[in-house]
């Protein structure tokens, strides 16, 4: 009864095969072993491909055992009963249609990755005893299918933007003949875009498995951390130095800016302040994406379920300003966000040799002895008074100290 199986067995037919078509539960042990002894004798079974394939897509969150049986029952519970059924039998070839979800990870498929990974696993572990087998990590056909129908505009746009081209169907099938004739027990075949593998490596977003594949600019930790850091520290002071309205507006752009990143559209076209995210295409992949970035910008960690929970740009952001410490709260005093910054800094000299480490650390200790010297003493500086400074002397202070003036 499925689409297109009628015409399948004409074609087959035409073609001199001698076709049966069985609707069968696979994950079901007894009807595979029931399958396997309901091949013919003098038509013996040379062959398995195994191609079954659910989705259960979604936030880790909000799996469950259910869902996780769901996609695992036709993947790896079929692929193992087919396996069991048919290692005595001396087959050619032991196919298993797997998913780049379980090399490269995807976001919103922790279950669908999963599966995936395992008949990746099965293939190796057959090969390891001598058994036929191939699992193909198939990357996205242009052809659509009943895992890939679904997909929009936005999701075919999302997996542009991570490097993910589409095969058209006479190259998937010269790349699964191919694979027949390797040696290999996985194989991952895909097309991929190298103009856009070039960009994630430029944005310091590349997959580790693909840096071999294009020339990524050298990153050193510093200054890899720093763009960020800069920018959260940025954010913070003006929040900070803000009244409630503006802090709102600051966190509100902040989101719409987000969501505009995610959606790859501009902040004019994308979700409105009142607008729920899901009325413009929000998923639980961009979902995923947009919680992301927003606790890369703020540093708050976020739930997965963020945009469910507070369904409008506005929403969130009041959540943000919640979370932050903002709404009705007093001013974070400069001095603070100071050290804060002065931490950082810290934090991205931790490589530095022993000499470095013993000159910071021993005028960190002079400065935290004069900050807590007792009311009324005189601190042992060259004319300030630590307690009685104001935050411009202290800045001063703790530049001189460090050496950063």
């Amino acid at each position: 009864g499925a689409p297109g199986a009628g015409e399948l067995v004409a074609e087959l037919s035409a073609a001199g095969a001698s076709v049966e078509v069985v609707a069968a539960d696979v994950s079901r042990r007894s009807v595979v072993e029931g399958l396997v002894r309901g091949v013919p004798a003098d038509r013996p079974l040379t062959a398995v491909v195994h191609t079954a394939g659910a989705l259960a897509d979604g936030v880790f969150e909000a799996q469950s055992a259910e869902r996780l049986d769901e996609v695992f029952a036709p993947k790896a519970d079929a692929a193992w009963h087919l396996h069991e059924a048919t290692e005595h039998l001396g087959l050619a070839a032991f196919v298993l249609f797997s998913s780049g979800a379980g090399v490269f990870g995807s976001a919103g498929q922790s279950v669908y990755g999963a599966a995936n990974a395992f008949l990746d696993g099965l293939a190796r572990w057959r090969g390891s005893r001598g058994l036929p087998a191939v699992s193909l990590a198939w990357g996205l056909w242009a052809e659509a299918s009943g895992l890939t129908g679904h997909l929009g505009e936005q999701d075919h746009a999302r997996l542009a933007r991570g490097g993910l081209a589409a095969m058209e169907t006479d190259e998937a099938l010269a790349l699964f003949d191919a694979g027949l004739r390797s040696p290999e027990p996985v194989l991952v075949p895909t097309r991929l875009d190298r103009s856009a593998l070039r960009a994630q490596a430029a944005g310091g977003e590349l997959n580790p498995l693909l840096r071999g594949l294009v020339r990524a600019p050298r990153r050193t930790a510093t200054a890899a951390s720093a763009p960020t850091g800069d920018g959260r520290d940025a954010l913070l002071r003006r929040l900070a130095a803000a009244g409630e309205a503006e802090q709102l507006r600051l966190l509100l752009d902040l989101v719409r800016a987000s969501a505009a990143k995610v959606l790859g559209q501009s902040v004019d076209e994308t979700v409105k302040p009142s607008q729920a995210f899901k009325d413009v295409g929000f998923d639980s992949l961009t979902s995923v994406r947009i919680r992301s970035s927003l606790t890369e910008a703020t540093g708050v960690r976020l739930p997965a379920t963020l945009v469910f929970d507070h369904p409008t740009p506005t929403a969130v952001a009041e959540h943000l300003r919640d979370r932050l410490g903002l709404a009705g709260a007093a001013p974070v005093p400069p001095v603070l966000l100071e050290l804060d910054r002065l931490e950082q800094a810290l934090a991205a000299t931790a490589g530095t040799g022993d000499g470095l480490r013993s000159q910071v650390a021993a005028r960190l200790e002079a400065l935290t002895a004069r900050w807590t010297e007792p009311a009324g003493e005189e601190p042992e500086t060259a004319g300030v008074d630590v307690g009685a400074a104001s935050d411009d002397e202290l800045f001063d202070l703790i530049d001189n100290e460090l050496g950063l003036s």
